[in-house]
């Protein structure tokens, strides 16, 4: 008889039925179940316009993911206040893994800088990987008396006081270095904020201004033509291509500042899925020819996967917070 070979139905009750559910729905039991991360494109949000070093390096690495990887990578240019428009769609993201923020250090400024921003940058991101920086650099245009940030100090206090120093804008990486000196050795200049980091050091070569202040990438090829000189650099120790060079920390202990690119997922994203996009980012950035563009682009490596970017980012947004509680500093 078939009730003879049929074994006993198992009963769940409505209470085991809802608890079974509810665990199914769960993001990493959902992603655990599909097993095929990703099933879908993912789309990577760079909140700035295309063309800058954020554009460059995201669609390297978007690229390479779709090469080595099999993903389907959209790139999504959200520019705007400041990259914190790009941020929020992001931070606003179902956090299922395919809406990624190609951060930088702009990531950890603005909260601090900006109040009205409408996310944290940490506790509304889950930390993937960090990709690469670029150190701060201070230069001058080569008929600058000082040669160094240690003697631009030893500089009669009035002097300094006159000295103009250009940065891309208000609220950019190159000002708040600027600030962060400002707060811990009373460096005083009059902070030019420019529209951009192209147009400082165009009036730097051209003598309109003395000093800029801007990451590593864009004023290297001045530097090696000899149209600009550089006094400090935001690195622990003196770094490999400017051995010359003083560090910002020589004069300014615990100065270390970079512009810094990352990948950050919604708060909540299961953490198989971050795993493995910092797995597969990190084997890409392993590629000789990233490490050659990368290179090339004067970016520095830097510790990779999530544990790391997340203990780096959070010293960013506590030395950021406090640097403008010091100043002051606060931008519509």
């Amino acid at each position: 008889m078939v009730d003879d070979i049929m074994p006993p139905m198992k009963t769940i009750s409505r209470r085991g039925l809802l608890a079974a559910s509810t665990v199914a729905s769960l993001p990493w039991a959902s992603a655990r179940a599909q097993g095929s991360y990703p099933s879908q494109p993912v789309r990577l949000v760079v909140p700035y316009a295309p063309g800058g070093g954020s554009d460059f390096t995201g669609r390297l690495i978007a690229q390479k993911l779709q090469e080595t990887a099999g993903f389907t990578v959209i790139v999504d240019n959200r520019a705007g206040a400041a990259g914190m428009l790009g941020t929020e769609v992001v931070a606003r993201a179902p956090a299922d893994g395919y809406t990624l923020l190609y951060a930088d250090v702009a990531h950890g400024i603005n909260p601090a800088v900006y109040p009205k921003a409408k996310y944290d940058p940490v506790k509304s991101f889950a930390p993937i990987t960090l990709v690469g920086a670029a150190p701060q650099v201070l230069v001058a245009h080569p008929s600058f008396p000082a040669n160094s940030l240690k003697e631009l100090l030893a500089m009669p206090r009035e002097q300094q006081k006159a000295i103009a120093v250009g940065t891309p804008g208000q609220g950019s990486g190159p000002h708040l270095t600027y600030e962060l000196l400002r707060a811990r050795i009373g460096l005083e200049l009059v902070h030019v904020p420019y529209k951009g980091g192209g147009p400082a050091l165009n009036d730097a070569i051209n003598g309109q201004i003395p000093l800029v202040m801007n990451a590593m990438p864009p004023v290297m090829p001045h530097l090696q033509s000899g149209k600009l000189k550089a006094l400090a650099i935001a690195t622990p120790q003196r770094h490999p291509r400017l051995p010359e060079v003083q560090t910002y920390a020589e004069s300014a202990p615990g100065v270390v500042v970079y512009n810094w690119y990352g990948f950050l997922a919604p708060a909540g994203t299961p953490p198989e899925v971050t795993s493995r996009l910092a797995e597969h980012i990190a084997r890409i950035l392993a590629l000789p020819d990233v490490k050659e563009k990368f290179d090339g682009a004067f970016l520095d490596t830097m510790p990779q996967g999530s544990v790391e970017m997340a203990r780096f980012l959070d010293e960013e947004v506590r030395q950021w917070k406090a640097v403008a509680v010091q100043t002051g500093i606060s931008l519509d």
